[in-house]
């Protein structure tokens, strides 16, 4: 079966439709900004050490953002199909990321190179709208996360994110569940199993 072409058009036009209106010329401005990158499974998209230069819009796939603590992986994001991730550290001082990006799903995804879109954003108020809001809109994510781990019982945890991503939650591994979570994947096997119960 072939795989259905994505247009970048509609790309754009779902990113407009997701974060600000915009107007024809608008819309061809940020789709001549958008970026294709297909990835395989367990394909690296960023690795530490490198400089992240884009915002990535998926399109369709899974990808977990992680990092390595004491010899340990550790799992800081999981997106999934229509949302957006970055190393936002990383893009905004132009330093290498301790953060590293892998497809855990073959992936597609648009990428917006922060210096051509600060470009155009300039001269489009639209434009620098939807910037504003993707960055809004991770760093809300990032708090989100923050609290969920700071505040609540590992049950609440779990319950949050199956509300929260639920697409997450079915396709992702447990283990990298488990480590987003900060939970052992004993925990979250046993808090599963409660929650069913619970259902």
């Amino acid at each position: 079966m072939k795989e259905p072409i994505v247009d970048k058009r509609d790309i754009a036009r779902e990113l407009a439709r997701k974060y600000s209106t915009m107007t024809h010329d608008e819309l061809d401005i940020l789709e001549s900004v958008l970026v294709p990158m297909k990835f395989a499974k367990g394909e690296m998209i960023l690795k530490e050490g490198e400089i992240c230069k884009n915002i990535y819009y998926i399109e369709r796939g899974l990808v977990r953002q992680f990092y390595f603590k004491n010899n340990k992986e550790l799992t800081e994001h999981l997106g999934v199909d229509h949302t957006i991730f970055m190393c936002i550290e990383s893009l905004f001082k132009e330093e290498p990321t301790h953060l590293q990006v892998q497809a855990i799903e073959p992936t597609l995804v648009f990428a917006l190179p922060k210096a051509k879109l600060e470009e155009v954003a300039l001269h489009n108020v639209n434009i620098q709208i939807l910037y504003r809001k993707i960055l809004e809109e991770s760093l809300i994510i990032s708090q989100i996360h923050a609290d969920l781990l700071r505040f609540e019982s590992a049950q609440n945890r779990y319950k949050r994110l199956c509300k929260m991503s639920p697409q997450v939650v079915l396709r992702a591994p447990l283990v990298y569940i488990a480590s987003y979570l900060q939970m052992t994947p004993e925990t979250l096997s046993r808090v599963r199993s409660s929650t069913l119960l619970d259902d």
